[in-house]
C-alpha cells in the first residue's frame, strides 16, 4: 500500500489556499493549490452554487522570428454546469458560441496591455463553468479567476487587476447582480481596472446621461480596488517567484539613424487618402531596409538580422513618435483634421431594390452598406446555453471582407473580432427596437463593411439604424456611433474624435460611444496603456456626445424616422384572436387545416397558447381575406352572407363546394339556375370556382348554398 508523506499536516497531492472577500454583498472564495497544479497558475473560483476553473499557461521559449505577443483567451460554458445536455447532434462541446467569444474579448482586453513590453511568450488562458446555480454570473467570476491565475503564478504581468459588473435598478447602482436583476436594469455595464485607472469598459443603456455613465464607472472602479488588495494577498502567500526572461534591448543605433528619415514621415502624414499614405510609407520603409543592407554596422544590425523587418520596426516606431507629438504639442493630426472634427459623412437610403430596407453610410474612408429584413418568428434566433434556451427576433450581423482594406485574400467566414463588432452595434439599436406587442415581427440587420479606415462598428450603427427606417420598422429614435481616441504621455494628453485607423494603431484608446439625441445606449472601450483617468473618461464622453450629435443631424438629411408604411413586398403581419379552446379546432387534425390555408394562401400562420393568431404575408387584401376564414372556421359561416366558393365534387343532384379550408356545403341541382338543370357537368367542374350564398345551417351542421341567389349558373 502506498503511503502519502504529510507536510506541515497537508496531503502532498493538496496544497490548497482558500481567500475570501465579500464582492458586492456576496461572498467570492478564490481557491488555488487543488486544481491543475501543473498549469502556470490556476484558481477556482466560487460564489453560491457558480463555480469557475481557470488557469494560465505561458511558453517558456519564443518561437523563432515571433515579433508579437501571442495571447490566447478560451472561455467555455460546460452544459453539466446545469445538469442539461447540449442541444442539437452533438452532444459534447465544440465551437464557442458567440457569447462565449464575446467573454473571451472582453477579458482578453484588460490584460494585453498589462504583460511586460517586450514579452513574446505564448500565453493561454482557459476558464471553464463547471457549476452554474442560476442566480451568480460565472462572466465576472471567469475575469477574477483569470487575474487571479496571473497573480498567482511566475507568469510576467502588471497587476493587480479586478472584474465587476454594474447595473442600475430603481435608480440604485449595483454591484455584480443577478441576472434576473439585469432584467430591469438602466444600465448594464462590465469593467476592468487596476487600483489606479480603468482599463476596459463594456455596457449599454437605456439612454442614460453622460454624467450616469460616469457614477456608474466610478462606483464600479471603487469596488474593483478591494478586489485588487486581495490580489495582492494570494500573490504574497500563496504565489510563485516571478520567472527570468530575456527583455529585449533597445537599438540605439537604429533609434539614432531614423532620425535621418523625420521629414519623409511627416510628410507621408500629411497625405489624407489612406492607401496613399500607406504606399509612402510602404515606400519608405523598403528605401531604409535598403540603406540597412548597404551599411549595417551604422543601423546596429546583425547579419543575421533581418533588414526588412529592422526597417519595418524602425519606419513604425518613427511614424509612432511623430504621429503622437504632433498631436499632443501642436493638436495636429494625420492630414490637418482638427481634434474634434469627425470626417465628412455622406448618407443614402433605398440603395438596393429588393431588401426591405437599406442605406449607405459613408464617413470618410469608412463605408457600410446596410441591409434590413423583416419577417415574422421563423426568423427568430435561437440560442441554447447553460442559462436556458431563448430566441431573439432582433439581430445583427456584421461582415469585414478583406477588399474594404484593399487586401487580395479570400474571405474565411466571421471572426471573432466580426463578432465583436457586430454584437456592439446590436446593442446600441437594439435599445431603440419597437416593443413586441406593438410590432410582432423578427427584424435583421446586415451590416456590410466595403471600405475602412476606423470605426467600421459605429459606422455600422449608423447604416443600421437609417436602413430599419428605410424599411418602415418604428424606431424609437435614430441612433448613432462615434469612435474617440487617446494620445498621452506622462500627465499630458489629447482626446481625438472620430479616430483613422491609424490614430487606433499608433494610439492609446479606442473608445466607442453610441446613442441617440437624449444619451447613451451603448459604450466599449479598449486601452493599450494602463488605465484611464475619470479626468480622460469625462473629456472623452463630452467630445463623444458632440460627435454623435453631429452624426445624427447629417444622417436626419436623409432619413429621420421610420418610413410610415413597409415598402411594397415587406412581410406584413395581421393579428386576431380566437378562444383557447377553438385552437385545436383551427389548427385541424394533424395540423390539416392550417396547413390548408398557408398552402392556399402563400402565408405564414402562429398561433399562441393564448389564442393570438398571427398571419405573415406580403399582400394586405389577402391577410384580410385570410382573418376572415379563420373567423369563419371558429365561428361559422353566416346565413345570407356570399362567399367565394371551391366545386370539389359532383353528383347528380348537385355539387359539393368549399366556401373555406375545411368547412362545405352543398349547392343543390335546383339552386344552379333559373331555368332545370339536367346535367350538372353542363354548368360547374371539379375545381371551379363560383359565388354562393348561404340558405341555410341545419342542427347537424350541414350547410344548404345557392349559386343562383347570387348569380344563376349557365351552361359552359
Amino acid at each position: 500500500m502506498l503511503v502519502l508523506d504529510k507536510v506541515q499536516g497537508e496531503n502532498m497531492l493538496n496544497n490548497k489556499k482558500e481567500f475570501t472577500i465579500n464582492y458586492g454583498g456576496k461572498e467570492v472564495t478564490l481557491e488555488t493549490g487543488r486544481f491543475a497544479k501543473q498549469a502556470d497558475g490556476s484558481v477556482f473560483v466560487t460564489c453560491g452554487g457558480t463555480q469557475v476553473l481557470v488557469t494560465v499557461v505561458s511558453a517558456h521559449e519564443v518561437k523563432e522570428g515571433q515579433d508579437f505577443f501571442p495571447l490566447m483567451v478560451d472561455y467555455k460554458e460546460k452544459f453539466p454546469a446545469v445538469g442539461k445536455f447540449l442541444g442539437g447532434f452533438m452532444k459534447r462541446e465544440g465551437r464557442p458560441s458567440n457569447e462565449e467569444i464575446l467573454l473571451m474579448r472582453m477579458i482578453d482586453r484588460p490584460l494585453r496591455p498589462l504583460f511586460p513590453e517586450g514579452y513574446l511568450a505564448e500565453t493561454i488562458v482557459m476558464a471553464q463553468v463547471l457549476s452554474y446555480d442560476g442566480e451568480n454570473d460565472p462572466e465576472v467570476l471567469a475575469g477574477l479567476g483569470t487575474t487571479a491565475a496571473l497573480a498567482v503564478s511566475d507568469i510576467p504581468f502588471n497587476g493587480p487587476v479586478g472584474f465587476c459588473k454594474v447595473g442600475k435598478i430603481d435608480g440604485k447602482l449595483v454591484l455584480n447582480p443577478t441576472r434576473e436583476q439585469m432584467e430591469n436594469t438602466d444600465i448594464e455595464l462590465v469593467l476592468a481596472a487596476s487600483k489606479n485607472a480603468i482599463l476596459m469598459v463594456e455596457g449599454e443603456a437605456n439612454e442614460v446621461s453622460e454624467e450616469e455613465m460616469m457614477e456608474a464607472l466610478k462606483f464600479g472602479h471603487e469596488s474593483v480596488k478591494e478586489f485588487c488588495d486581495l490580489l495582492d494577498t494570494m500573490a504574497k502567500e500563496a504565489g510563485k517567484p516571478k520567472r527570468d526572461w530575456d527583455q529585449p534591448v533597445a537599438n540605439e543605433k537604429l533609434n539614432e539613424k531614423m532620425n535621418d528619415y523625420k521629414q519623409d514621415v511627416l510628410e507621408a502624414l500629411k497625405i489624407n487618402e489612406k492607401l496613399q499614405r500607406s504606399a509612402a510609407i510602404k515606400k519608405l520603409t523598403k528605401k531604409v531596409a535598403g540603406d540597412i543592407e548597404a551599411n549595417r554596422e551604422a543601423f546596429g544590425v546583425s547579419e543575421s538580422d533581418s533588414a526588412g523587418a529592422t526597417a519595418y520596426q524602425g519606419v513604425d516606431a518613427l511614424v509612432y513618435s511623430i504621429m503622437r507629438n504632433d498631436i499632443l504639442d501642436n493638436g495636429n493630426r494625420i492630414a490637418g483634421r482638427a481634434l474634434t472634427e469627425v470626417r465628412e459623412i455622406e448618407t443614402e437610403v433605398s440603395v438596393l431594390s429588393k431588401p426591405h430596407g437599406s442605406s449607405l453610410f459613408t464617413r470618410g474612408e469608412t463605408q457600410v452598406l446596410a441591409t434590413a429584413t423583416v419577417g415574422g418568428k421563423e426568423g427568430e434566433q435561437m440560442k441554447d446555453s447553460i442559462y436556458g434556451v431563448s430566441y431573439d427576433n432582433f439581430y445583427l450581423h456584421y461582415t469585414f471582407a478583406p477588399y474594404s482594406v484593399g487586401e487580395a485574400r479570400g474571405y474565411r467566414g466571421v471572426g471573432r473580432r466580426e463578432v465583436g463588432h457586430g454584437n456592439l452595434a446590436e446593442r446600441a439599436i437594439k435599445k431603440m427596437m419597437p416593443d413586441a406587442s406593438e410590432f410582432p415581427y423578427t427584424v435583421r440587420v446586415n451590416c456590410e463593411v466595403t471600405e475602412s479606415n476606423g470605426s467600421s462598428s459605429m459606422g455600422s450603427v449608423c447604416s443600421g439604424s437609417m436602413a430599419l427606417m428605410d424599411a418602415g420598422v418604428p424606431l424609437k429614435k435614430p441612433v448613432a456611433g462615434v469612435a474617440m481616441g487617446l494620445i498621452k504621455e506622462g500627465d499630458k494628453f489629447q482626446v481625438l474624435t472620430d479616430i483613422l485607423g491609424d490614430e487606433d494603431h499608433l494610439g492609446d484608446m479606442d473608445f466607442k460611444v453610441a446613442g441617440t439625441t437624449d444619451g447613451i445606449t451603448a459604450i466599449q472601450m479598449d486601452i493599450k496603456i494602463e488605465g484611464i483617468t475619470n479626468e480622460i473618461f469625462s473629456k472623452a464622453m463630452a467630445q463623444a456626445k458632440e460627435g454623435r450629435l453631429h452624426i445624427l443631424g447629417e444622417m436626419a438629411k436623409t432619413i429621420s424616422a421610420a418610413r410610415p408604411e413597409f415598402k411594397e413586398g415587406v412581410p406584413q403581419i395581421k393579428s386576431t384572436n380566437i378562444p383557447k379552446d377553438k385552437i385545436g379546432a383551427l389548427i385541424g387534425p394533424g395540423g390539416k387545416n392550417i396547413k390548408a390555408i398557408q398552402e392556399e394562401y402563400n402565408v405564414s400562420i402562429e398561433i399562441t397558447e393564448e389564442g393570438m393568431v398571427k398571419t405573415l404575408g406580403t399582400d394586405p387584401l389577402v391577410l384580410d381575406e385570410v382573418n376572415n376564414l379563420i373567423d369563419m372556421q371558429i365561428n361559422g359561416p353566416k346565413i345570407d352572407a356570399v362567399y367565394n366558393a371551391k366545386v370539389v365534387t359532383i353528383k347528380e343532384y348537385g355539387a359539393f363546394v368549399d366556401i373555406a379550408t375545411g368547412i362545405s356545403g352543398l349547392v343543390h341541382v335546383s339552386e344552379f339556375a333559373d331555368e332545370r338543370v339536367q346535367d350538372v357537368n353542363e354548368y360547374v367542374s371539379e375545381g371551379d370556382m363560383i359565388d354562393v350564398k348561404v340558405l341555410e345551417i341545419d342542427r347537424f351542421g350541414k350547410i344548404k348554398l345557392s349559386a343562383k341567389a347570387v348569380k344563376p349558373l349557365t351552361k359552359k
